[in-house]
């Protein structure tokens, strides 16, 4: 069986459809390239085949993308010389693509026959890469459809053609945006930002497609022309220089040097506008092999892809029968609250949201109004979508509604005695199968449940702020917690599309545990003296969207110290952060809450924008005349994180590596050019680790000491993702 297939017309057009077997869509394996070149040349080499029209067998999708085995088994391929083996097979597959360019024409472009792609929907990556090798590009008028090029995004670039073509085709400032960022567009935007080249109805799509390779077109690309000049300029052209040193500018300054793969890509780009195009192909084969080659990436495809994928799909989820919620009761209309409405009624369901005061439940369902309003001004919604989701909300006071609810999220108060109270009054009004979720970010799950007489039916659903932008969604199992429930949280967690993870009861959980050591420690450098702006930036050029303090300033420092003084009561004389406290109390006493009073370490004008750090925190504790290397500070921010993730595995508050790893980075943006917390031990090898933490405990105290696990696989040489066979397996 092949996944390409080939009918010749009595028009003499050979439609070559894809359609990859078992797959909802259409991904490319080695197989598949082999199939598709070999159909290829039969019709070039076929006098009754006027031209070629490439299509997929899948209703509404071209490709997702490429099999990620592909790059496996290309390492593979060459023995003990991995890097050999992917500049090979690289090369091998730009032969493939380069045939479909040239589409049978000699070395003076004479004769060939044109080819065609015509998209019936979604076309990403190589979905996109083999199309860029056609003569022309049509698109389905699909505007569920996404076209682009999002392997920015998973850590590595367009290694298939996809970057040199681009570039070419539109020149390197207007294909920036769909290299560096990951773009994704409809096709009529698509076409309007020279991704593709036409958009015609769905039922119009082969027509016209075998319409345009019957009109005898010209199909020689522009850069195999005689006198072919890249868009916008050359690296040496004066128009181009200041092209290449502002693209250049803004890669360092929006990863700080810290992600491999934007530094590759601007590499291949530049180096390859140099040269002829044949030339640039290798060259960008040769930075595709170093990035596949640099551990991150490796690691970037397994979080962000492969286990996010995995957890999406319920890779933990108990064997119950479908729990997928059909109406959501939301007790608690404020920010979090409307949030949730937000979302839960963008994905179809019934919700109702109660809040003491009617005035206030009202404001709660206009936030969906006002979300609706500005998707409508930025064409991404429309006032039916609008009209459809406020249908589905009732705002109201009355417990009442709730009946025949099968999900409760309370998002009230973090104070257990109201959100106990809250739970009584649902569960007077709602059936014996509905399940009650709390939305607590750090109030312990097991003690709110005893307010339920169905702890077996009680679950955290921890969401992050603002609610429809936080793609990751936190799980929280109490003591006594049952199947069924967690079933209902990962079923509706799935049904508004955005990653779950499930964790254990314990203190501040999984993800606030491992971020609050991160704003701490770099509270405890700010009393120690060591400069605010090295803090934060070598947080930031270790790849964390904003360092800790300026994380503190956006979270309010009031709440850190709600938080601290909390956790203070519940530890007593076991209370490790005194230190800590000492700055987070005295920037509260000093009325500086952070942005929202807009006076925290940093200043802010009128607007909300930040100034620079506030010269009070100087005169408070000087700065040291002596400053930590980059390194040291970078090492104290990433083990203060990554240690507390490992003590989580350790006491089973982590069932799941995979959840640890995709969790951070989803959740607070761990460095995701490490892949997550574990991927990096394993980069930096657990012996180094341990050794490494033995210098900072020595150094700064016990926070750092060496974990038990980590110190027994240190020991032992061993990796996470190696000693946890079945989920590097199932990864």
């Amino acid at each position: 069986m092949t996944d390409f297939t080939m009918k010749t017309d009595a028009d003499g057009v050979a439609v070559i459809t894809w359609d990859t077997i078992g797959k909802s869509m259409n991904v490319m394996n080695q197989q598949g390239y082999v199939d598709m070149i070999a159909l290829v040349d039969q019709a070039l080499a076929d006098d009754a085949v006027k031209g070629i029209v490439i299509t997929s067998g899948k209703e509404g999708t071209f490709a997702g993308g490429m099999d990620l085995n592909v790059i496996a088994q290309m390492k593979e391929s060459a023995g003990d010389n991995p890097a050999l083996g992917l500049m090979n097979g690289l090369m091998a597959t730009h032969d493939v693509l380069r045939r479909i360019e040239r589409g049978g024409m000699d070395d003076k472009n004479k004769g060939g026959k044109p080819i065609a792609a015509a998209l019936p929907g979604t076309a990403l990556g190589i979905g996109l890469e083999i199309p860029l090798a056609c003569h022309r590009i049509f698109a389905a008028d699909n505007p569920k459809a996404k076209i682009g090029l999002p392997e920015i995004m998973l850590g590595i670039f367009p290694g298939m053609g996809g970057t040199t073509r681009l570039v070419r085709k539109m020149g390197a400032i207007a294909a920036a945006p769909f290299l560096l960022e990951g773009k994704l567009s409809n096709p009529q935007k698509a076409k309007q930002g020279g991704l593709i080249d036409e958009v015609v109805p769905a039922d119009e799509l082969l027509s016209a497609a075998k319409a345009w390779v019957l009109s005898e077109p010209k199909i020689v690309k522009p850069w195999d022309e005689k006198g072919y000049k890249l868009p916008g300029g050359a690296p040496y052209h004066p128009a181009g220089f200041m092209n290449f040193v502002g693209a250049s500018a803004m890669v360092n300054g929006k990863t700080q040097g810290a992600f491999p793969a934007a530094k590759a890509l601007l590499s291949a780009v530049y180096e390859g506008a140099l040269v002829p195009f044949d030339t640039a192909l290798k060259i960008e084969a040769r930075w595709f092999t170093n990035v596949l080659m640099n551990p991150s990436s490796s690691a970037m495809i397994r979080s962000l892809f492969i286990n996010k994928e995995a957890l999406e799909k319920g890779a933990n989820r108990p064997d119950v029968p479908d729990q997928k919620v059909k109406k959501v009761g939301v007790m608690g209309a404020g920010m979090m609250g409307a949030g949730i409405t937000l979302v839960s009624a963008m994905a179809g369901m019934q919700v109702v949201l109660i809040d003491q005061k009617q005035e206030a439940a009202d404001k709660g369902k206009a936030y969906t109004a006002d979300y609706m309003d500005k998707g409508i001004k930025r064409g991404k919604a429309s006032e039916e979508k609008k009209a459809k989701a406020l249908d589905l909300i009732t705002a109201t006071t009355d417990y009442a509604e709730l009946a025949g609810c099968d999900l409760i999220i309370e998002a009230v108060f973090e104070d257990p005695a109201v959100k106990a109270e809250v739970t009584k009054n649902v569960l007077a009004h709602v059936g014996d199968d509905c399940i009650f979720a709390t939305n607590t970010s750090t109030l312990p799950i097991t003690e709110l449940a005893k307010a339920s007489d169905k702890p077996e039916q009680f679950i955290g659903i921890h969401f992050f702020s603002p609610v429809e932008k936080m793609m990751l969604v936190e799980i929280i199992k109490g003591q006594k917690t049952g199947p069924v429930a967690v079933a209902k949280a990962l079923d509706y967690v799935r049904q508004i599309r955005k990653t779950p993870i499930v964790v254990n009861d314990a203190r501040f959980f999984y993800c606030n545990r491992c971020i609050i050591p991160y704003i701490n420690e770099g509270l405890r450098m700010v009393a120690e003296g060591v400069a605010p702006a090295l803090i934060d930036n070598a947080a930031r050029q270790l790849g964390f969207p904003v360092g800790p303090l300026q994380l503190v300033d956006e979270t309010s420092i009031d709440l850190g110290a709600k938080i601290a003084r909390a956790t203070k009561a519940a530890m007593g004389d076991d209370y490790p952060d005194a230190a800590v406290d000492e700055v987070i109390f005295w920037m509260e006493g000093e009325g500086r809450l952070g942005r929202k009073s807009n006076a925290g370490f940093y200043d802010y004008d009128e607007k909300g924008k930040r100034q620079g750090y506030w010269d009070g925190i100087a005169a408070k504790y000087p700065q040291a005349d002596e400053q930590p290397d980059l390194i040291d500070v970078q090492h104290r921010l990433m083990f203060a994180q990554v240690l507390e993730a490992v003590r989580a595995l350790e006491e089973n508050v982590l069932e799941d590596i995979r959840e640890g790893d995709v969790g951070a980075i989803l959740a607070w943006g761990f460095a995701p050019w490490s892949g997550g917390p574990f991927s990096w031990l394993d980069i930096i090898g657990t012996p180094y680790a341990a050794e490494r933490c033995d210098q900072l405990s020595e150094q700064f105290g016990a926070r750092f000491a060496t974990p038990a696990l980590l110190r027994e696989m240190a020991e032992k040489n061993q990796s996470f993702y190696a000693r946890f066979t079945d989920q590097a397996e199932a990864a």
